[in-house]
């Protein structure tokens, strides 16, 4: 159903055509694993020779506009990395290659086992995927920060274990799906939840209405002068960006093309993300 929605076409012509491929190769493209649908060996070099015949037919058809590619690219990533990295890289993809189109999907996941829809994903964390490829992007810090006010009302937090007498803003605790992300309030007593959200950017704002210290990207945190880092030595949790994508999606140029702008905004902030 998710193919036809995609075409938009319903999921009985999905199916002829499917049988109609696999009569004319002589052999399954697809078949049903525990996490749904997958390429079968036949149906993944299908794939491969159909992306070539296509690039091809694309470079015929702009040979007069060098260097254009053409295309949609969705992307699934965290809230912060959307907004702060996936933007501006499509930005760059944008303007070298006006014909790409790059959608961004806002969510907080693990990488899926199933990426039908998606292009790449870009999860925190060392992924654990089959018949698809992750790259590390790169690194970034995660650090208590609170408002000169909130600290003036309940004390500056002068050692980890005088945080049991503050509030925390950061996720849902039954809602979050990201190990790294759950283990990361590890370093810290039992704190009191104060303002909680499956967004990260709700952290940031709780954060600096004085709701609580918040446990936040130091790459979206140190952009607001309003906000105060907090033990700063004790608590510098270190996380790490990957990348995911199939091979095949990956050999795509347009693919590609987002890929390479994404690693390079990553390289140029990096002491940013690293709160260096």
């Amino acid at each position: 159903m998710t193919a036809a929605d995609e075409l938009g076409i319903n999921h009985t012509t999905i199916s002829r055509r499917i049988a109609a491929l696999e009569r004319a190769l002589g052999g399954r493209v697809l078949t049903r694993g525990a996490a749904g649908w997958e390429l079968t060996d036949l149906g993944r070099t299908a794939l491969t020779v159909a992306e070539t015949i296509d690039g091809a037919v694309r470079a015929l058809g702009h040979a007069g506009q060098a260097g254009d590619l053409e295309g949609v690219v969705r992307l699934s990533a965290t809230d912060g990395f959307s907004a702060y990295l996936a933007a501006p890289a499509a930005a760059r993809v944008q303007r070298a290659h006006p014909r790409v189109a790059v959608e961004i999907i806002a969510t907080t996941r693990r990488a899926s086992t199933q990426r039908s829809g998606l292009d790449l994903e870009v999860v925190v964390g060392a992924p654990q995927v089959r018949r698809a490829e992750a790259i590390r992007l790169g690194d970034y810090t995660l650090g208590l920060y609170a408002t000169r006010a909130y600290l003036a009302d309940h004390g500056v937090p002068a050692t980890i274990d005088d945080l049991r007498n503050h509030r925390l803003v950061y996720f849902i605790e039954s809602m979050l799906q990201v190990d790294d992300l759950d283990r990361a309030t590890g370093f810290a007593p039992t704190m009191r939840q104060s303002v909680s959200s499956t967004n990260v950017f709700v952290h940031v704002e709780a954060t600096r209405a004085s709701a609580g210290i918040g446990l936040l990207p130091s790459f979206m945190a140190d952009k607001h002068a309003d906000l105060v880092r907090v033990l700063a030595p004790q608590v510098r949790i270190r996380l790490t960006y990957w990348l995911v994508a199939r091979a095949e999606t990956l050999r795509r140029p347009e693919v590609a093309a987002v890929v390479a702008a994404l690693r390079a905004t990553v390289d140029e902030r990096r002491a940013e993300l690293l709160g260096d």
